[in-house]
Formats: C-alpha cells, sequence, structure tokens
C-alpha cells in the first residue's frame, strides 16, 4: 500500500492543477490517471494550440444550476495568474479573438509547463492506473488490480464523458453517487446539432457555409459566426447555443442582426421581384445561403410578404432533432451537484476530505477558454485546501 497526504484522480487541465498547487505547499500528492499520457484533452484543444484562459472571464460565462458557485474559485484564481505561469515558462502566445489566449507553438507546451510544475512540486504521477473501487473507513483507499494507494484527501478530477476516444468516461460521477451525492443529469454541450429529417434535405448541400448571426436559445444568446455542415449547424454561434439548448425546443437564429435588408423593396412603388430581394439579402448572406432561403421563405413580393420576410431573417427558428452527442462534445454540462460542494474549497459538505473539480462538477463555460480557466481555478481551490487542514 502506498501512503500520501492526497490522491488526485485524473491528470487533466484540473487535476494537475490541483496535484502542482498541493505540492508546492509541502503535500504528498500521488496524481493518479488510467490514461498514458497526461492532458490528453488539453492536447486537442485550441486545434491544437489550446485556448488556455479568457481575459474576461467572469461568473456570466458559466452555466449551472447553482449559478452563484463559481464565483469564489474564480475571483481567488484568475486568468492573469495563469498567464504569469505561462510566460514564466517562456511560451509564447496571442490573443486570436477578444480576450481568448491560445499559445503561439503547440497545446504540448501547456501540458510540458504542468509536468514540469509537477515534478517541481514533488508530485508523484502515476499512468496506467485502472482504479476498481473505492472505500473510505478514517481515510480513503484507491484500490487497482495491483496496487492500493491510501489518503485522508480525494480529489476527484475525472471528467465527464465528452469526446470518449479520448478515454473519458463518467466515472467521477458514479464515485460521487458511492459516496451519496446528487449528480446533476450530465448532457454534451458546446457540441454540434442536427437538423431534422425535412430541415436536413433543405439545408445540408450547404455543408461549408458560414455567417454571423445571434443565435439564442433558453438564456443564451450569441453574436458569433454559424456554419452549416452536412448534418446540421455548428461554428461558435452553434456550439455555444447548443449548452443551453433543451430537447425540443427551438434556436431562434438573427441571420442579419443590426440590419434591415428589405427596407429598399418596400420603398419601391412599382415593380418589386426576387432579383431585387436577392440582391439585397446578398449584401448580408453567402450568395447560396440567400439564394436557398429566399427560395424557401419568400411568398411573394407584397408589402405583407416582404415584411413578413424581413421578420423571419431576422428569428430563423429551427427544431433540432438533437446534437451529435459526446464524441462531438467539447464539454459535459450538469455533473456533481454544486450544492453539495463547499465553494471554497471544492470540498463535499457531507463527505470530509472528498472533493471535485472542474469538468466533473456541474459548472460549465462558454467557448473561448473558459472552461480551461475554470479547470486551473476550481483546481487551486482544492489544491490550497488541502494545506488548510
Amino acid at each position: 500500500m502506498q501512503v500520501a497526504d492526497v490522491l488526485v484522480l485524473g491528470a487533466g487541465a484540473a487535476g494537475l492543477m490541483c496535484a502542482l498547487e498541493a505540492g508546492r505547499g509541502g503535500a504528498r500528492v500521488l496524481l493518479l490517471d488510467h490514461a498514458d499520457h497526461v492532458g490528453k484533452k488539453i492536447l486537442i484543444s485550441g486545434g491544437g494550440r489550446c485556448n488556455f484562459t479568457n481575459l474576461h472571464t467572469t461568473p456570466d460565462n458559466f452555466i449551472s444550476e447553482n449559478r452563484h458557485f463559481a464565483k469564489s474559485a474564480l475571483a481567488r484564481y484568475t486568468p492573469e495568474e495563469f498567464v504569469d505561469l505561462v510566460e514564466k515558462h517562456g511560451i509564447c502566445y496571442h490573443e486570436k479573438a477578444p480576450g481568448q489566449l491560445f499559445c503561439d507553438g503547440s497545446a504540448q507546451q501547456i501540458v510540458t509547463m504542468l509536468e514540469r510544475e509537477c515534478a517541481e512540486a514533488g508530485v508523484d504521477v502515476r499512468l496506467g492506473v485502472q482504479v476498481q473501487s473505492i472505500e473510505r473507513d478514517a481515510e480513503f483507499t484507491v484500490h487497482t488490480a495491483t496496487d492500493q494507494f491510501r489518503a485522508p484527501r480525494l480529489v476527484v478530477a475525472t471528467g465527464g464523458p465528452s469526446i470518449p476516444k479520448m478515454g473519458a468516461t463518467g466515472f467521477g460521477y458514479d464515485v460521487a453517487k458511492q459516496f451519496g451525492m446528487k449528480v446533476i443529469q450530465p448532457r454534451p454541450a458546446l457540441v454540434p446539432m442536427v437538423f431534422s429529417e425535412p430541415d436536413r434535405e433543405v439545408w445540408c448541400d450547404l455543408a461549408g457555409v458560414a455567417t454571423e448571426v445571434v443565435a439564442r436559445s433558453g438564456d443564451g444568446s450569441f453574436r458569433e459566426r454559424m456554419l452549416l455542415t452536412h448534418k446540421g449547424l455548428s461554428g461558435p454561434a452553434g456550439l455555444q447555443v447548443s449548452t443551453y439548448w433543451k430537447a425540443g425546443a427551438p434556436i431562434t437564429t438573427d441571420l442579419a442582426p443590426g440590419r434591415e435588408v428589405f427596407g429598399k423593396l418596400l420603398e419601391t412603388k412599382g415593380y418589386r421581384d426576387g432579383a431585387m430581394a436577392f440582391a439585397a439579402l446578398r449584401e448580408v448572406l453567402p450568395a447560396r445561403l440567400a439564394e436557398r432561403w429566399l427560395a424557401t421563405y419568400a411568398t411573394g413580393w407584397s408589402n405583407a410578404a416582404v415584411v413578413e420576410l424581413e421578420r423571419r431573417l431576422h428569428a430563423w427558428e429551427i427544431t433540432p432533432a438533437g446534437t451529435e452527442g459526446y464524441v462531438k462534445a467539447e464539454v459535459t454540462a450538469g455533473g456533481v451537484d454544486t450544492r453539495g460542494l463547499d465553494a471554497k474549497t471544492m470540498e463535499s459538505r457531507t463527505v470530509p476530505g472528498l472533493s471535485f473539480i472542474g469538468e466533473v462538477v456541474d459548472v460549465t463555460g462558454w467557448l473561448g477558454g473558459y472552461n480551461f480557466q475554470w479547470a486551473w481555478a476550481s483546481g487551486v481551490a482544492a489544491g490550497r485546501a488541502v494545506l488548510a487542514r
């Protein structure tokens, strides 16, 4: 049996950050993961360049059943602090969109940085470890086929089931349930949407066409580019609203935000036709989409018909059949109910010594580096709490 002050399950973004923070303070840390490499999701993030934070992070960039929960951790570990760490390691980066920071090189630089920090902090990293069971008496004992690991504190940082090809599972939810904690129903988030069959027949041959829109679903509203795919809707706008979308609900899209498109047709006293409408719509939409949209929705050129066309252009409703699921989801929404966790320490309110951090928790960020900032901040919160005991 191997003993430590804290066992961290999961060597992703949150787990690495928690482990190095606890190790810096002198705790004996065992970091366990079933994979053969740490930070596997980090490596594929941001197109391989890792959108490692967002400078404009606020609690409003996250959804949760408990919308105030993330405030404490985010306030106590800021994007600027992670940037300081990146600069300490000489990693060059750039701001691709407002607030969104990416490595100039590759995401491997972030993983290597975290590995070096863990090594300097004395963290014992064990890979290829398949946990078979967890027991708790005075302390926690993690059993594998060949070994046992024991510590008074256990931090679960195993993520959610998004991107299963990377080895992602719902293991963390099972641990929470084992110890009597509630789990908010997980669902794929930041995931492409799938058209219903009738809509697919109309739109999917336009795969690859993209345009700037305002997309809305539930409480979410995003001005971003939307991409038509051979299955449905994607691009930043499609991914963002997917986190707020509920099955059976429509997605409402303003295809010409801030623009009146058909006003000139209404001013025309004489002849008006589809060519005039196409010319107007072509100013705001790609030609193929403009042509298809008019062919689908134009019913004539009377004043009433043109007014209705303008209204529909700013409130295009599509009710998806579903999403592309965990296979294509960047993150998992839902997870361990935050009402059972202490917001400052990430520790269970009912099971002393047991903490949950990162994606496994019911805190989900927008696209654009917010989920990484939550991983860093929640990891630091739990790592510091180890030292406080």
